[in-house]
């Protein structure tokens, strides 16, 4: 799936980070369901590329090409309601429900020291700490799932076949092995952003 509209005009860096549930009142406000609880890229996004489900696209493709201005975003509850440029009235709203929110990754708030982004977490080296207390790679953030109380890192178990190729352990089923690791301070001991690099004291053998 291509991030690119035919006009050029979509950013190279957008990350999906909400979805649109339906409209809100009749002066045109939609409802979005935001994949953060803290949303932080949704409401500082002056702009936002929405994209339709794959059922109304047929190739999942279907971008709004220039963005989409917000004039007002605020909580209501667990959700974000949202004024946007343009959508003037309920049935108008009512038309963006299933589409995906996008924002550039360049327009994420910094975050604060000792906070991350989701989407700087995947991909990330994830060190694990065997029985005599050597530091082993365990595997690497393949998700990030958020339990209510924290988030959560979901590690695809496996190893580096070459200096630049990641091959994940695979169950019986073919499926990749895979090992949920709190993201808090007990366990993570270190991020290196630089190098791609978690450091746990999870152990090995969990």
């Amino acid at each position: 799936m291509s991030l690119h509209s035919s006009s050029g005009t979509t950013p190279d860096d957008l990350v999906e980070v909400g979805r649109v549930t339906g409209a809100h009142g009749v002066r045109g406000w939609v409802k979005i369901q935001p994949y953060s609880p803290q949303a932080e890229a949704l409401r500082h996004a002056p702009v936002w590329w929405l994209k339709a489900p794959d059922s109304l696209s047929g190739s999942g493709a279907l971008w709004r090409q220039d963005g989409v201005q917000v004039t007002e975003c605020r909580f209501g509850g667990q959700f974000l309601l949202a004024q946007l440029q343009g959508t003037a009235d309920r049935d108008a709203a009512e038309t963006l429900r299933g589409h995906s929110v996008w924002v550039p990754r360049a327009a994420f708030p910094a975050a604060d020291d000792d906070e991350y982004y989701w989407i700087d977490l995947l991909g990330c080296d994830v060190y694990a700490q065997a029985a005599d207390g050597r530091s082993v790679l365990l595997g690497q953030v393949a998700q990030v799932l958020d339990n209510g109380a924290h988030a959560v890192l979901q590690v695809h178990c496996g190893e580096y076949v070459s200096p630049d190729e990641f091959q994940a352990r695979l169950d019986a089923k073919q499926r990749p092995v895979q090992v949920l690791v709190p993201f808090v301070a007990a366990h993570v001991l270190q991020v290196d952003m630089p190098n791609r690099r978690i450091d746990s004291n999870w152990p090995i053998e969990f």
